[in-house]
């Protein structure tokens, strides 16, 4: 496939994941291990500050690419596609996406090199990405924040330090891998 792509000069296929995930203040919580008896204390914030982090991986290659918004609505997730496309240059990617209203707004104008591929309803864990969600999310488990801002540079910081390999590994469903190597990405 690869070298019929180069002969005939066909720009090269991608394939990626993307969602939201909304990330506030409110601690993060979970179960934990005590002894027998014991109850654990943690102080438990809940105030109603959030933000959307709009992100897109390619699970063949741990690629990462993410945003931050105050809402998630059509119009920055137009702004996402334009600038994903950006990010991509004359690369095509078969995007895969929930059927969140936002992504499939009449008002949407698709960028050429951005192929939408909707998954069925309901099915959150056959998006490679909700695994990078719940990875980031756990690294502040119990955690309180000041302020939205300081939640902010704390993704931020989690964000830059996540390498390749992690969200490969985090990401590459054997199932996406063996339709990938069938379709011969």
């Amino acid at each position: 496939m690869r070298e019929f792509q180069i002969l005939f000069d066909i720009p090269q296929l991608r394939y990626l994941a993307q969602d939201e995930s909304r990330l506030g203040r409110r601690t993060e919580t979970s179960r934990v291990i005590t002894a027998q008896g014991v109850k654990p204390k943690a102080k438990v914030a809940w105030p109603r500050e959030a933000f959307w982090l709009y992100g897109v991986v390619e699970p063949w290659s741990g690629w990462h690419w993410t945003q931050q918004y105050d809402h998630l609505n059509s119009k920055h997730f137009q702004q996402v596609i334009d600038d994903l496309s950006q990010a991509l240059g004359d690369t095509v990617a078969v995007m895969q996406l929930d059927g969140a209203s936002a992504h499939r707004a009449k008002a949407l104008v698709w960028p050429d090199n951005l192929i939408p591929i909707f998954q069925p309803p309901h099915c959150p864990e056959l998006n490679a990405i909700e695994r990078l969600w719940q990875h980031l999310k756990r690294q502040w488990k119990g955690e309180n924040f000041d302020s939205l801002a300081a939640l902010r540079q704390r993704v931020e910081q989690a964000l830059t330090q996540l390498s390749s390999a992690r969200v490969q590994s985090l990401t590459s469903f054997d199932f996406i891998l063996d339709a990938l190597l069938q379709a011969a990405f």
